[in-house]
């Protein structure tokens, strides 16, 4: 599916194929990344998970999600270094936000690193509410630091 004509982005179906690019890019992405057999893990329950690729087929982003009975979970997602600042972010989470819609998603939860404030404010302006915090849930170089709970309502 193609999404933005000026950009020729397209957002696809995770494959096997794609691994190998994404996991490069979960290891640049985070400070602390997804182990590679989480990121081989495709076909999970409830497993809906998307690739950007830019106009020559590389993949510059991704997004994990599972939809259980109507209620999706934003598991992971990540724009490749060398594009942060470019947009795709938000391309990645309009796709999210659209394949949860087209699925008839009651609901959208995510959870982001406080520290993030980039990634907060790209949550905050799509229309995710924080509705919680797990206190000193993510691990930190230094010690540990809360994780924000986002919801999304689709109705």
């Amino acid at each position: 599916m193609k999404i933005d004509n000026s950009m020729s982005l397209h957002i696809l179906p995770l494959e096997q194929a794609h691994v190998k690019d994404v996991f490069s890019i979960e290891l640049q992405a985070h400070t602390h990344p997804w182990s590679l057999s989480l990121i081989e893990s495709i076909d999970g329950r409830g497993a809906c998970h998307r690739v950007l690729l830019d106009k020559n087929n590389k993949v510059v982003g991704y997004f994990y999600a599972q939809n259980i009975l109507g209620e999706v979970t934003l598991l992971n997602i990540a724009v490749d270094p060398k594009y942060h600042g470019s947009g795709y972010g938000k391309v990645l989470l309009n796709a999210f936000l659209d394949m949860c819609s087209n699925h008839d998603a009651e609901s959208a939860w995510l959870e982001v690193r406080e520290s993030n404030h980039r990634a907060y404010t790209l949550y905050e302006a799509a229309g995710f509410n924080e509705v919680d915090r797990r206190k000193s849930y993510y691990p930190t170089s230094n010690g540990k630091e809360d994780a924000i709970i986002m919801s999304y309502l689709f109705f």
